[in-house]
């Protein structure tokens, strides 16, 4: 799955989890770092993104609108790089599993 860090996640998640996302990107490298959430939403469904985020507004939008782009929304608070990666890295086999199903638009981690 193609992941797309949102701004509130460090751009290191990148290179730290390609090993098992290496089609992953993160808003800054496509110059949206000051963008709004609904441009960063249609980034990542023209480029066939999965957005990651610790913003409940983008599972809301998901909600509303449903996928694409399916949502990651880590409900973890403001925690280091290191927890993020670890807590992506358990979350592998539901990450494949949002991937692959037709019905599921947002998965939650903790």
């Amino acid at each position: 799955m193609k992941l797309l860090f949102d701004q509130n996640l460090s751009r290191k998640l990148v290179n730290r989890l390609a090993d098992i996302f290496p089609d992953a990107s993160h808003v800054q490298f496509h110059g949206f770092t000051e963008a709004m959430d609904s441009e960063i939403w249609d980034l990542a469904k023209i480029q066939g993104f999965c957005i990651v985020t610790q913003d409940a507004d983008f599972a809301e939008r998901s909600r509303l609108y449903g996928s694409p782009p399916k949502v990651i929304w880590l409900r973890c608070g403001n925690t280091p790089t290191s927890s993020v990666e670890a807590m992506l890295r358990a979350g592998a086999d539901a990450i494949q599993e949002l991937s692959d199903s037709a019905t599921l638009d947002c998965l939650e981690l903790y």
